[in-house]
């Protein structure tokens, strides 16, 4: 089973190093949308979308100008998920499922993208989000996204088996056990992360359970800006803190798993091997050429 990682459009909030803890203070900060694209036998899987070829090219019918301003998306085609499949050698078609963290507009709008996918999600998420019950879930949860509705396949958290310690949802429709979803809700309502065995390490991709790497360390820090924003966007304040603390916990107990967030630069890099701001692909075409 291999693994791609895909930076599918950062996002340049506001406030600088205190957004990500390196950019000079009078710049936006910069952050990933850290999604992955996985090749298995019989199919690719796409871990999150980040943002899709419409909201490229109609971001303000698409997303709302709240966010437009805040975090200021940085809108380039060739960086969708669906250019960086094409870039690696295959076509949209051929990504059959969609692992979605949660409904969030920079994690769904890629959804329009891949038609063929059946889209595979926690059912309190779902639920939640369609409620639009207030201001921020109606910026933030954006129906112009979800014309793949009709292919969402949705799961009970708390009834599958455990999973170094944590809730899992295994036996996903069509995917092979090596896949789940692992609530780890706070962040929204049904926020999941996603746990991939390749064999030799797990790789978890923890979504928006926590923003900045050192988050994860035995002392955790995090930019005061991101602590604002994660405030901000937070459905269960103690449901967030709980799962971060058991997060950092699992990632200091030597167990074989790799633990990664979807907007830490540092951590994408590390894990793709490239600047985040260059597409899969880029550094093998440049040695092509």
């Amino acid at each position: 089973m291999r693994i791609h990682h895909l930076n599918c459009i950062s996002t340049c909030p506001l406030g600088g190093r205190l957004m990500d803890g390196r950019t000079p203070d009078l710049a936006r900060g910069h952050l990933t949308c850290h999604c992955l694209l996985v090749e298995t036998a019989d199919c690719l899987v796409l871990v999150d979308t980040g943002l899709g070829l419409r909201d490229v090219a109609h971001p303000r019918t698409r997303l709302s100008a709240f966010f437009l301003a805040l975090v200021r998306p940085e809108f380039r085609a060739e960086m969708t998920a669906a250019r960086q499949v094409q870039r690696l050698g295959f076509r949209p078609s051929d990504v059959r499922h969609i692992l979605l963290s949660h409904l969030d507009f920079d994690h769904a709008g890629g959804l329009d993208d891949f038609p063929q996918a059946t889209v595979h999600m926690l059912a309190r998420e779902r639920e939640h989000a369609q409620l639009q019950r207030s201001w921020l879930d109606r910026q933030r949860f954006r129906p112009q996204q979800w014309s793949s509705r009709d292919r969402w396949r949705t799961y009970a958290a708390g009834h599958g088996e455990r999973w170094m310690g944590f809730d899992a949802v295994r036996d996903l429709a069509g995917l092979p056990p090596e896949l789940l979803l692992v609530p780890l809700p706070g962040h929204t309502h049904g926020h999941a992360g996603i746990a991939i065995d390749t064999g030799s390490r797990w790789q978890l991709l923890a979504a928006d359970a926590y923003f900045h790497a050192r988050e994860m360390d035995v002392r955790p820090h995090c930019p005061p800006g991101l602590r604002a924003y994660q405030w901000m966007m937070e459905l269960d304040r103690d449901a967030r803190l709980r799962n971060q603390q058991r997060l950092r916990a699992l990632r200091h107990s030597g167990a074989d798993v790799d633990i990664f967030c979807s907007h830490d630069v540092e951590e994408f890099e590390r894990r793709s091997g490239r600047p985040a701001r260059l597409p899969a692909g880029a550094l093998a075409a440049g040695a092509r050429h």
